[in-house]
């Protein structure tokens, strides 16, 4: 696993051995980044990473320049490494949070450019953020809500849906605010 672009080009991140997380391959990082490449400006976006696990999407945007990164996770183990990765690497720009992202979705205070979220696939209800994100308003105006998950899932009928991408086993949709 590695950071694809940016500031931190190259980086090799190798998480330890007890994170249970299923890090995005760098096969469909790398291709989902050149297709946000030409909707987003990522050196003016405030990022929401949910369910960050390792935190490789976080470092990705955070190399990229963006203003802010947020990274939600809640296993302690995942969120200590994404902390003590960040700082590094010198990512004063990545924030870590430990919480449920449901409840976090709830109560953020915050709105963003950009929300990316990975749940594990085998999560009962993972879907659900998609219209959480919308119901609390957490997009600011013409923001992108990323969706990775597997294929048996379609999201092609929600009124915000925008496109989907496939990589192999890895899907993302995508939803405009």
């Amino acid at each position: 696993m590695r950071i694809i672009s940016g500031s931190q080009r190259g980086r090799v991140i190798t998480p330890p051995r007890n994170l249970r997380a299923r890090p995005t391959t760098d096969f469909a990082k790398e291709n989902l980044f050149n297709v946000l490449g030409n909707l987003v400006d990522f050196e003016r976006i405030d990022v929401l990473d949910l369910f960050a696990g390792t935190g490789s999407i976080s470092y990705e945007f955070a190399s990229r320049g963006a203003q802010s990164v947020t990274s939600v996770e809640i296993n302690a183990v995942h969120y200590n490494y994404i902390r003590t990765t960040a700082a590094s690497f010198g990512f004063d720009n990545l924030f870590a949070v430990k919480a449920n992202v449901f409840l976090y979705l709830k109560s953020c205070p915050k709105r963003f450019d950009l929300i990316f979220s990975d749940a594990p696939y085998d999560l009962a209800g993972s879907e659900q953020v998609v219209d959480a994100v919308f119901e609390h308003g957490l997009l600011k105006e013409e923001g992108l809500l990323v969706f990775e998950h597997s294929k048996n899932m379609d999201f092609s009928a929600h009124p915000r849906f925008l496109q989907r991408r496939s990589y192999g086993s890895v899907q993302f949709s995508m939803f405009r605010a």
